[in-house]
């Protein structure tokens, strides 16, 4: 008789008390996963997830300024990334702008032979509210050039050279004004003199370094100057 009374006895039901407890812990549970989520959507580094439009170029910041780099132009491989930078270096191929191929291994007959640089050199760095390069050309270079002394070397371009005792000593200044030139060139000696040309975007200086030989065409180089500023800073939707 009891075994038959415990076989037919019902199931214990669960308690209303534990079942009510158990549906605000989930609900707690999912807002806080959610939350969760949303914090590391709103504090992940979203210049680094975005796709890049042009895949060729890479997008870095510097000084606060947009510049879109082609990728291949990048001089040093830890620059080679987007984002905020403090300085870039890159070189590009004359008088076709286009960035280098990667370099093939040199060999012994490459070495002993001396090959013109085909190269144009930029670097782009945040000036920090230094002097800018106008201002350099008209306010600083005048108090260390030679009086006296301007030549014209080349369709509309001069020459002054600085005196021997100043912080350009061996370097000469080239100024054109149409198309606006300015030039600061080391002189030839046992290695072929360079020139270095700046400009100024925004919160970023651009120094464009290039073989003193080529201002023989100045036009050309100050053409491709204008060329690479406009492609560097040339800002894409």
């Amino acid at each position: 008789m009891s075994l038959v009374s415990s076989a037919s006895a019902p199931r214990r039901a669960i308690p209303a008390a534990r079942r009510t407890y158990r549906v605000p812990v989930a609900i707690g549970s999912t807002i806080s996963l959610l939350a969760i989520a949303a914090i590391a959507y709103l504090l992940w580094p979203t210049w680094r997830a975005q796709p890049v439009g042009d895949p060729d170029r890479t997008p870095v910041s510097i000084g606060e300024t947009l510049f879109n780099v082609p990728t291949k132009a990048f001089r040093v491989k830890f620059q080679r990334h987007s984002g905020p930078q403090e300085r870039v270096d890159l070189t590009f191929l004359y008088p076709s702008l286009a960035p280098p191929e990667r370099p093939k291994r040199a060999s012994a007959e490459d070495i002993e032979e001396f090959h013109p640089i085909d190269r144009i050199f930029v670097s782009i760095a945040a000036h920090h509210d230094a002097l800018a390069p106008e201002m350099r050309l008209r306010t600083i270079y005048p108090r260390y050039l030679t009086p006296s002394s301007q030549q014209q070397v080349e369709d509309g371009l001069t020459l002054r050279p600085f005196v021997d005792a100043s912080p350009y000593s061996a370097e000469d200044l080239f100024a054109a004004e149409q198309p606006p030139f300015a030039a600061r060139c080391t002189r030839d000696r046992q290695t072929p003199g360079m020139c270095i040309s700046e400009r100024r975007i925004d919160g970023a200086d651009l120094t464009f370094r290039f073989p003193r030989q080529w201002l023989t065409q100045w036009r050309d180089v100050a053409t491709a100057i204008d060329r690479l500023t406009a492609q560097l800073h040339a800002v894409r939707g």
